[in-house]
């Protein structure tokens, strides 16, 4: 079962995002990670990650590490798109090929 998993953290500096992106990448399981600067969070994705673990662990370098959410992460239904019928075009070209004929003359 994928999780998403949304932590909010203090970025007061570059080094910190860095720290906080190698631990959330090092972490058993996790698949995707990015941070959303603008927002101070960190977003993880993987399989059976355990969430208390992947926190406590960045509370130890970062301080302050708060779970904002965690939820599955459902794939999209294939059933759901019609399948669009393709139409080939009938394609006529505009050149037509006349037979050349040249008068050629030789003089010697």
């Amino acid at each position: 079962m994928k999780q998403k998993i949304v932590m909010k953290v203090q970025f007061s500096s570059e080094k910190r995002r860095t720290d906080a992106f190698k631990i959330a990448a090092g972490t058993k399981g996790v698949s995707d990670v990015s941070i959303e600067a603008g927002k101070d969070q960190v977003v993880v994705i993987g399989d059976g990650v355990d969430s208390v673990c992947l926190t406590q662990s960045l509370r130890k370098k970062l301080r302050y590490v708060e779970i904002v959410s965690v939820e599955e992460v459902k794939k999209p239904d294939e059933k759901k798109k019609p399948e669009v019928e393709s139409i080939p075009i009938q394609w006529t070209s505009s050149y037509v090929h006349y037979p050349m004929h040249y008068d050629v003359v030789y003089r010697w």
